[in-house]
């Protein structure tokens, strides 16, 4: 392994050093006790415009809304990325890809720090459509994540589409501004009329997309070339996903950001890994690109039909392993260990003390190296990661490899 360079082992002891101050001033007890109470009440003065807002209440608009927020959540990107790599344009796939990922641990940081509830129900009526959205549910409000990444992701696509097809002119960039504006007020308009989120959910999420997609427009190049041309690049992306974990605060309740967060946290792993591996091979920016004869359409029709059953086997296939060699590789270490989910066994073998739910959360990386409160190490965060990691890998890896194979 090569030394690794000054500004990689510069961001890991920033982190690590981060950790540690945090623990010692508990800092985000202190942050939470200064900045909840005044989002809370924004959130109770904001109502009265969410019931406003539901009064126009129509089955159309419900299903309007519900429609938008699915397109614009999490997991949509989820599976809509896979198709952005294998359609050529790997640079574009990579950018977002990573750039959910920030968006997606940032979101997630702030809505725990805080800790500040949605808009309570009833008076707001609350419409959780599918699955996602009662889990969505379950979390903090603000800021809210749906805004948070419309902005930074449209953002950024249009940022690209204007960088890529630079013969436009000014007016391609003003219409493409108002289609993003319009977008995100949609956005913006259906969380509330979902009663999902307050005001104030809205205006954070404005401003920390904002922001984030202002600071990665600066360091978006430098962060590609590290990734597909750096050194030690797999091996600082395993040890910044372990650190970030670390890092991440714990909230009042438990919520489900930190496993959105923990998913992830393996598929920008996954991602980085494979890329850094095959570059050269399938990512380069000379590959065919969808809508191109080099890359016709069925031809990119094919690759789906191929690809997206192989990623799931993929997924299933890390999960299982990873169920099956974490347990025993942690039990060899001596650590004890059990599971919230995946590995209910390791319950029935673990003492018939009942887990307190709190424990069951993020913050239980830090008290596992910070105290001596936990008696055993929930697994399921490292089953999850792998998972998606693996799922990941094969989006850039294994899949152009068949694809390589089949003449697609």
């Amino acid at each position: 392994m090569q030394k690794m360079a000054g500004w990689q082992t510069a961001t890991l002891s920033g982190i690590v050093a981060w950790i540690l101050v945090s623990t010692i001033l508990n800092l985000t007890l202190k942050i939470r006790s200064f900045l909840q109470p005044w989002v809370i009440h924004h959130v109770k003065t904001g109502i009265p415009l969410i019931l406003q807002i539901q009064k126009s209440q129509h089955k159309f608009l419900d299903g309007l809304f519900s429609v938008v927020s699915c397109v614009v959540s999490v997991p949509f990107y989820t599976g809509f990325l896979p198709l952005l790599f294998w359609s050529g344009h790997g640079k574009l796939a990579r950018q977002m890809t990573l750039l959910m990922a920030f968006c997606d641990y940032i979101g997630n940081c702030v809505k725990d720090v805080i800790s500040a509830p949605r808009p309570s129900c009833p008076p707001v009526r609350r419409l959780t459509a599918t699955k996602d959205e009662e889990e969505n549910a379950q979390e903090f409000g603000l800021p809210s994540s749906h805004t948070l990444n419309t902005v930074c992701l449209l953002g950024y696509l249009l940022y690209y589409a204007l960088s890529f097809y630079p013969s436009g002119n000014v007016h391609d960039g003003f219409v493409g501004f108002a289609v993003v504006s319009l977008l995100v007020g949609l956005i913006a308009i259906g969380r509330m009329y979902l009663g999902m989120h307050s005001l104030i959910d809205i205006i954070g999420g404005l401003v920390v997309g904002v922001a984030i997609l202002a600071f990665w427009l600066i360091v978006h190049e430098y962060v590609d070339t590290f990734v597909t041309s750096g050194k030690n690049v797999t091996t600082f992306w395993a040890a910044l996903s372990c650190l970030l974990f670390f890092a991440y605060p714990t909230p009042e309740v438990p919520t489900p950001s930190f496993e959105f967060h923990t998913a992830f946290n393996g598929v920008a792993f996954g991602i980085v890994a494979g890329v850094q591996q095959t570059y050269h091979q399938f990512h380069h920016e000379n590959v065919p690109r969808v809508f191109t004869p080099e890359l016709a359409t069925p031809t990119y029709i094919a690759r789906i039909l191929v690809g997206i059953p192989t990623i799931l086997l993929v997924k299933y296939c890390s999960k299982a392993l990873a169920k099956w060699i974490l347990p025993v590789a942690l039990n060899t270490m001596g650590v004890p260990i059990r599971s919230t989910a995946y590995v209910p066994t390791l319950n029935e073998s673990a003492p018939s003390k009942k887990p307190n739910k709190s424990k069951l959360q993020s913050g239980y990386l830090q008290k596992f190296f910070f105290s001596s409160g936990e008696d055993s190490f929930d697994i399921d965060t490292g089953i999850r990661f792998f998972q998606y990691a693996g799922l990941a890998w094969s989006v850039v890896d294994l899949v152009p490899s068949l694809f390589l194979k089949l003449g697609l």
